[in-house]
């Protein structure tokens, strides 16, 4: 390839070029270098004719914008050659594949090529005796996206015409790749008739199947065993089934066998509820198989199909609060009196917790049990670890010390009997037969199980900032390094001057914050982010962790002594009550924990 300097009114665009056909492309977003700096990256042309011309094959945004230029330029009287000439690569002439290839591989790699001028560009690759397999390898594509791409060829001229002249959108060529040939010329009557109306984009899809376009990925039986028809779109990865009606019968079949399924697992009913209806789950409140929970099956019209298990409506739920009878039945007469009822109970009560004393194990995993479910004397949350701020969110969601906590969690989940994707351990209802399902499944689980599901229960309902947060912190030595390392979350939350001068120092010494001292926080926090990364041959610093993320934390000024700095004040000032009350009595102090 040679490389030269040719003229802006000795070039044109190719008809190699994947754009050729297309009005004068956009350039509003490469207009103001070439203004400032010309054409920097050259263009990919071909010799013409003998009158020096050359076809452009990749680069007709520049040369747009080189015209806009240079008109510009007349009008202002400043004509100079020099800013005339565009940097060009001179490929060979007469090798149109070559050329039809060059032009693709420019294009696609910057503005995006719509699927009908691709599809222009590689059937004229095909004509020139390319495979698609070798079309496939030139682009890094796969075979399936290049024989999608083909396949465009099955759509009617006129249409692919309508969306080269951008009268129809990518949505709507799309969906007609779905119809066939008769569905395409009725759908163009309907274009062509001006009170007529035309369906376009996804009102198109449900006009090619009769008000409906259900996707296989609803169906609850076996597409194998489906004898109706699917079909797909050349470009997605989804399917529709083309007779609705043959869809709903196979669905109704399956939701009726997965009916017969959950009422042999031994709930009491499964409620089908109809596309016409729809289920709000705030009218209803959860309740268990053996509290007579029902399931639920909420049928969409776009064929998707949700179970929502153990639920009952809030009118039987406040009756059975109550002590009613179910609606329908008649209550019965109790055996016992409330009186004597509250005598049984207060005395059971008395014996149980007086026998409990000599059963550490058992009181133990009761309370285990009461702080995952709650009940009328324990109210547990989880912390809810809130914050306004998408940054922080996102930081400590992906953090080390969430990910390692997470995968506990799920353990403990699933040691519990819990699905593993419950968002807590902890933040029960507080009903009776969940305090005892719990308390059960503990008593079958070997002391260091339960205490690995302790651990997780504390972790969940520590509250974030307090004081415990800072006494388990520094009884356990935690190195927070080990756990955090700076992200744009905390330099993005970071603003005052003087702290990040003395952060400064910490990172890259008292030379460097003294010589940056007036600089303004963003210079500031690019220095010390610099020499974190180690950027611009810097040595890398390792292990920096800000003073108040420290255990035990400190302040980088006298404003600092509030958060976790006073925090750590509340545990030293009652480690030194706890100091001077033993020492007084002649006992050790503290005896740090394993």
């Amino acid at each position: 390839m040679k490389l030269e300097y040719i003229p802006l009114d000795k070039l044109f665009v190719d008809r190699t070029n994947m754009r050729a056909r297309q009005k004068a492309p956009d350039v509003s977003d490469i207009l103001p270098t070439i203004r400032a700096r010309g054409v920097i990256q050259t263009l990919l042309v071909r010799p013409a004719n003998a009158d020096g011309c050359f076809g452009i094959v990749a680069g007709s945004r520049r040369f747009h914008a080189s015209l806009v230029v240079a008109d510009e330029r007349r009008a202002s009287g400043d004509v100079d050659p020099e800013g005339l000439l565009l940097p060009c690569g001179i490929l060979e002439a007469g090798d149109d594949a070559a050329a039809i290839e060059a032009s693709m591989i420019e294009n696609m790699a910057r503005l995006d090529a719509d699927e009908v001028r691709q599809w222009e560009s590689f059937t004229r690759l095909v004509k020139e005796g390319r495979e698609v397999d070798d079309i496939a390898a030139t682009f890094g594509l796969p075979d399936l996206t290049i024989r999608r791409v083909l396949a465009l060829g099955n759509l009617l001229p006129r249409i692919r015409d309508l969306y080269r002249s951008e009268k129809i959108d990518r949505a709507t060529v799309r969906h007609l790749t779905l119809a066939s040939k008769s569905q395409q010329k009725a759908w163009l009557a309907l274009y062509d008739d001006p009170d007529s109306y035309v369906p376009t984009g996804h009102q198109l899809k449900a006009w090619l199947f009769g008000g409906q376009s259900i996707s296989a990925r609803f169906a609850l039986f076996n597409l194998d065993d489906f004898a109706g028809a699917t079909i797909a779109d050349l470009f997605g990865e989804d399917r529709y089934f083309a007779d609705p009606d043959a869809f709903w019968t196979a669905q109704n079949a399956a939701i009726e066998a997965t009916r017969s399924a959950y009422l042999e697992q031994g709930w009491s009913d499964v409620v089908i509820v109809p596309p016409s209806e729809h289920f709000h789950s705030w009218e209803y409140e959860k309740a268990p198989k053996r509290k007579g929970g029902r399931v639920y099956a909420d049928v969409r019209s776009t064929g998707e199909v949700t179970f929502h298990e153990g639920y009952i409506t809030r009118k039987e739920a406040r009756r059975a609060a109550c002590g009613e009878a179910p609606e329908g039945q008649k209550p019965q007469r109790p055996e016992l009196t409330s009186t004597l009822q509250t005598y049984v109970d207060l005395h059971r009560h008395a014996a149980v917790r007086a026998a409990m004393l000599n059963h550490p194990g058992i009181a133990l995993r009761l309370m285990v049990a009461h702080a995952i479910v709650g009940s009328q004397l324990w109210t547990v949350r989880p912390e809810p670890q809130s914050t306004r701020n998408d940054e922080v969110r996102e930081s400590i969601e992906t953090c080390r010390g969430e990910a390692v906590f997470d995968q506990h969690r799920r353990a403990a989940l699933d040691l519990l009997g819990f699905s593993s994707e419950e968002p807590s351990v902890t933040g029960g209802n507080g009903d009776d037969y969940g305090v005892v399902g719990v308390f059960l499944r503990l008593t079958a689980l070997s002391d260091e199980d339960v205490t690995r599901i302790i651990a997780v229960v504390i972790g969940e309902t520590l509250a974030a900032g307090s004081a415990a947060v800072e006494a388990v912190g520094s009884e356990i030595g935690i190195a927070m390094a080990d756990w955090w390392q700076t992200d744009d979350a905390m330099f993005s939350l970071l603003r005052d001057r003087e702290v990040l001068g003395r952060m400064v120092s910490e990172v890259a010494g008292e030379t460097v914050a003294s010589a940056n001292s007036g600089e303004k926080a963003k210079t500031l926090k690019r220095i010390i982010a610099d020499h974190l990364a180690g950027n611009d041959g810097r040595a890398k610093v390792e292990r920096w962790v800000p003073r108040w993320m420290q255990f035990p934390p400190s302040a980088y000024t006298e404003r600092g002594g509030v958060g976790t700095v006073a925090a750590h004040d509340k545990v030293m000032a009652a480690r030194e009550l706890i100091f001077a009350e033993k020492t007084n009595e002649g006992e050790e102090p503290f005896a740090r924990a394993a």
